[in-house]
């Protein structure tokens, strides 16, 4: 027991020498270790990053190099200077951090034979083109067969209620999961288990979970597992579908049964977990600020609308029609919700060039990361009043699109970055956004959605999902929806 705790002691003391012996060297960004040794600003951080970063961007500027939990991770955050970071791919790495998050989250380790660029070029073949298209309508035909049929049997007089989010992410969910996976037979038990595991996903990536949320979070990881095993390996029916390809895919890459399951899992999640919380903060916004709605729908009536019964809802305007006001309603949406972090490994010492000519040292071993919240998406210098939503952000008046913004007098090429850039850039995006879209457009042209309480205000975001793609609300905003008695009532 004393050879125990003296090794403990041992340990720490190693731990304090190391942490009190790095200091900043010429040429290097500002170094703030925090206060205590090795775990540096680990808790703060994984409280609330965006928080965290912006009080250091306040003490120090635009780059500095913080401690968390004994890595030293250099920050960037002027948007003027990412390319640096994002198009190296000689000194620094993007797939060692990226290969422990998902051994410590869906428990799956690839093999090494895996290319990184390999599976993405099939996502690139299943996500784009005429793939994109099958994909697209599918997921248009369950979006509306979900919505419809949760409505029969409803009069146009009786309305239901629910919180704002539970119904986006629900038939969001479902519809993609039905597009991409074609089980039927278990979209509600999915459903049910991928909520449980996503809601402690944070606290599984920062190693923070007590007891009960630890056996709660492997428990639903297990099944979803078991759950996502393609029904044809048990004797079920062929299909042609996403799964089916993507099973062949790791099975020809000489992934085993095991860690497909897991491959499936965290595919699941990477492409259902934003476009449910996306389109609740766009129908939020808009349900909060009546000047927007009224927007909306006033673009919306002016589409040419080729059939307007229930039975076939008019989807194919958005494909076909400009929706400026539209289109600028989500990207202010995005600005203000998505909060990615892309993270990179330095492989090799590394000298890095910022726009305004400053040349920054970054060692080896130390990990590099631009946070595109803060900068430049919440950016006062970019954005006027960037916590307030305005639905025109980026509209000119002649209601094109705005893409110009700038900084320090120079013109952004990122000003927004929700969808990330560079080999982090979301290959799943425009499936997103036309389900966003898609979903948005049936609400609104087939229901009545009200606010219950018509001074109600969004909730907080969940401060623990920063860094995680699209924030998600901590608390409800609740609803009221029924049928329109005819598409017209707009």
């Amino acid at each position: 027991m004393l050879w125990i705790i003296f090794l403990m002691l041992n340990g720490l003391l190693v731990l304090a020498l190391l942490y009190s012996t790095r200091t900043r060297q010429k040429n290097e960004p500002p170094l703030d270790k925090g206060f205590v040794p090795w775990l540096g600003h680990a808790l703060e951080f994984g409280k609330n990053a965006a928080k965290f970063l912006a009080r250091m961007k306040e003490k120090h500027g635009d780059i500095f190099t913080v401690c968390v939990a004994g890595h030293y991770v250099t920050v960037l955050l002027d948007p003027n200077s990412f390319d640096d970071v994002l198009n190296d791919t000689v000194f620094l790495d993007f797939t060692r951090n990226r290969n422990q998050l998902k051994k410590r989250i869906f428990s799956l380790q690839l093999p090494t034979s895996l290319r990184p660029s390999a599976e993405r070029k099939w996502m690139e073949m299943h996500f784009q083109g005429f793939s994109l298209s099958k994909l697209s309508t599918s997921m248009t035909t369950h979006l509306q067969n979900l919505l419809l049929n949760e409505q029969k049997g409803c009069s146009p007089s009786e309305w239901s209620q629910e919180g704002l989010f539970s119904l986006c992410y629900s038939l969001l969910f479902r519809a993609g999961y039905l597009t991409l996976f074609e089980r039927t037979d278990n979209t509600a038990a999915v459903y049910k288990e991928f909520r449980k595991f996503d809601d402690l996903l944070t606290k599984l990536a920062h190693c923070s979970l007590k007891r009960e949320e630890s056996k709660t979070v492997n428990s639903a990881r297990e099944q979803l597992c078991e759950l996502l095993s393609p029904n044809w390996l048990s004797g079920g029916s062929v299909s042609s579908s996403w799964q089916r390809s993507y099973h062949r895919f790791l099975e020809e890459e000489g992934v085993d049964a095991e860690m497909q399951k897991r491959a499936l899992l965290l595919q699941l999640w990477t492409t259902q977990c934003n476009a449910g919380p996306a389109a609740f903060w766009l129908l939020g916004f808009l349900l909060t600020h009546p000047d927007a709605m009224e927007a909306v729908k006033s673009e919306i009536r002016g589409l040419t609308l080729q059939d307007s019964s229930l039975q076939h809802p008019p989807i194919n305007p958005l494909e076909t029609c400009s929706t400026p006001v539209f289109d600028s309603v989500l990207s202010e949406t995005l600005r203000l919700t998505a909060a990615v972090m892309i993270s990179r490994e330095v492989v090799q010492d590394k000298t890095l060039r910022m726009a305004e000519g400053q040349e920054y040292h970054l060692r080896r071993g130390d990990r590099v990361c631009v946070f595109p919240f803060l900068s430049p998406q919440m950016d006062p210098e970019i954005h006027q009043e960037p916590q307030v939503f305005k639905y025109d952000r980026f509209l000119n008046e002649d209601l094109t699109e705005k893409d110009e913004f700038y900084k320090n007098g120079k013109r952004l090429k990122y000003y927004t970055m929700p969808w990330g850039a560079g080999n982090n850039m979301c290959i799943g995006k425009e499936f997103a956004v036309t389900a966003i879209k898609k979903f948005v457009f049936l609400l609104l042209t087939h229901l009545d959605l009200e606010l219950i309480d018509p001074e109600a205000k969004l909730p907080p975001v969940n401060a623990s999902r920063y860094g995680f793609g699209m924030l998600k609300p901590d608390g409800e905003l609740q609803v009221r929806y029924r049928l329109k008695r005819k598409l017209q009532d707009m």
